[in-house]
């Protein structure tokens, strides 16, 4: 097995911003097979996001890097002075997944924020669907719920699944 190259984890700034929004482009064309989204006319995709976890106080953006510097995804927390937090987005790039990076970065991103937390992802994602659930499952032990839940404003699509937990 190779080896888990160093996992930087840090809260991204304003200079990281162009590299978390490249970033967002792969994320959200991944997404796009799950929730029909089409790109915008200039080829970007729906920023909302993006944009809160830069400028919203109660949102928190990080950029995770592998060996130093090498890009290889993001997330954003949310919730950050409400009773839940959420994972709002998590993304890492096809060439780091399957590789431990994420869990890695996932148990630092959750250590940063303890308390209760609430992730949503697409049962039809089946790799993601996996993922939250050993992640839940190393973060939580058996201490953890799933539920579906209807996507708001969304009455086409199939219900998210969402896993509940809580870290001390």
């Amino acid at each position: 097995m190779t080896p888990l190259p160093a996992l930087t984890v840090r809260r991204a700034d304003a200079a990281d911003r162009p590299t978390v929004e490249r970033l967002w482009l792969m994320f959200s064309h991944d997404l796009s097979e799950f929730r029909g989204h089409l790109p915008n006319p200039d080829g970007s995709f729906h920023d909302g996001w993006l944009q809160s976890a830069f400028s919203d106080p109660d949102w928190a953006p990080y950029l995770l890097t592998a060996d130093a510097d090498a890009p290889v995804g993001f997330a954003f927390v949310r919730g950050l002075t409400g009773p839940v937090r959420g994972l709002n987005s998590f993304f890492v790039v096809r060439g780091a997944r399957r590789s431990g990076l994420g869990l890695h970065a996932v148990r630092q991103i959750v250590a940063l924020h303890p308390g209760r937390w609430q992730i949503a992802f697409q049962d039809a994602n089946a790799p993601a669907a996996r993922f939250w659930r050993t992640a839940a499952a190393h973060l939580a032990g058996t201490a953890w719920t799933e539920e579906l839940r209807p996507v708001p404003g969304r009455p086409e699509l199939a219900p998210d699944s969402w896993i509940s937990f809580t870290t001390a």
